[in-house]
């Protein structure tokens, strides 16, 4: 049976939804800054932040943000125990270690102690550039097998410390070393919870389809319980990104969804005048409602069926349909007021 791990008021794990996952891009000396961007990404939905936490003088700051934060974070650590320690002091509920570089079994012995006695959930893991020489010789050569080597032997030193809130991430910025490692630790370490993710997909365009094409294939296994896209763009894009993918994947839904088609030589509506207008509307719509806008009658109600509510062109003007039938004829130049007067509130 799968396991399940809260950090704050976060459940993780069985029977929860997947969680949506970003990382702060300000510095921790700049408090200000962090509950902004925390603020923003609040309002996107992002569930659990992580945070780079490089030095241990900043401890004060995180403490700060801790209080103040409206999402719980994740402290981010990197090779010194003492910062884990640190974190968790600060009052982090959650911290991502490698455990292999925290010095020493005693060492690390003594973070899983407190964090034990804290309740607070260890994310381990490994990206591709955690591999070493050695993983990849007795991988023979296959660097997703590799990965999963490497993050297999770091949940063994936590297991042997009989700690067991952990969630387990395998990362790589190529889609099948990423896809390889997560199936072979999916088959030993299952019943954990994963955090999913394409480390370094880049930005624009090329990021979102890459991060779509490599989080889509996890997804469809059923590996992943908390995901990221990682942009090299504001957090927000990423946490919108990341709904957009699970809302195609019919896998979670936040606000309206739209449906709208690529528009021909046939339309009698010009959708893509409408369809940015309705950016803002879709967020105060019920989550899964779906809207759509449609050019002209061929691919009006009939295709558009799926949508609870729509607008199509006809050769005698635009007509605003639900379920697939015509309930109202409009004027061009009232479109979007028409359609606000047959929308339903979010509750």
């Amino acid at each position: 049976m799968k396991r399940t791990v809260r950090i704050g008021p976060l459940t993780l794990g069985a029977g929860a939804p997947i969680r949506v996952e970003s990382m702060l891009k300000t510095r921790l000396d700049d408090t200000a800054a962090c509950l902004k961007q925390l603020t923003e990404l609040q309002s996107e939905g992002c569930e659990l932040v992580r945070v780079a936490f490089p030095k241990p003088e900043l401890k004060d700051r995180l403490r700060a943000l801790n209080a103040s934060s409206p999402l719980p974070l994740m402290a981010d650590i990197h090779f010194d125990p003492a910062l884990a320690v640190a974190a968790m002091e600060a009052g982090c509920p959650s911290i991502r270690i490698n455990p292999g570089n925290m010095g020493s079994p005693e060492r690390l012995a003594a973070v899983v102690d407190l964090a034990r006695e804290r309740r607070v959930v260890i994310r381990i893991g490994a990206n591709s550039g955690s591999v070493n020489d050695a993983q990849l010789q007795r991988a023979g050569g296959d660097r997703g097998a590799a990965l999963a080597l490497a993050v297999g032997e770091q949940m063994e030193m936590l297991l042997s410390l009989k700690f067991y809130d952990i969630i387990v991430s395998a990362k790589s910025t190529d889609l099948e070393e990423s896809l390889r490692a997560n199936v072979l630790l999916q088959r030993r370490y299952g019943d954990f919870p994963f955090h999913v993710g394409i480390t370094e997909s880049g930005s624009g365009l090329d990021g979102v389809v890459k991060s779509a094409c490599g989080l889509s294939r996890l997804l469809a296994l059923g590996i992943g319980d908390t995901m990221r896209v990682s942009l090299s763009q504001p957090p927000a894009d990423e946490v919108r990104t990341t709904y957009s993918i699970l809302r195609a994947l019919n896998l979670r839904q936040r606000g309206g969804r739209l449906v709208s088609c690529p528009t021909c030589g046939r339309r009698q509506l010009e959708v893509t005048a409408v369809v940015p207008r309705l950016a803002p509307i879709l967020k105060e719509l019920p989550d899964g409602y779906t809207l759509a806008v449609m050019g002209c009658e061929v691919n009006g109600p009939r295709e558009a069926r799926c949508a609870q509510l729509g607008i199509a062109g006809s050769p005698s003007g635009p007509v605003i349909f639900k379920d697939g039938k015509i309930v109202e004829r409009v004027e061009s130049g009232r479109v979007i007021e028409a359609l606000r007067r047959h929308l339903p509130k979010k509750s």
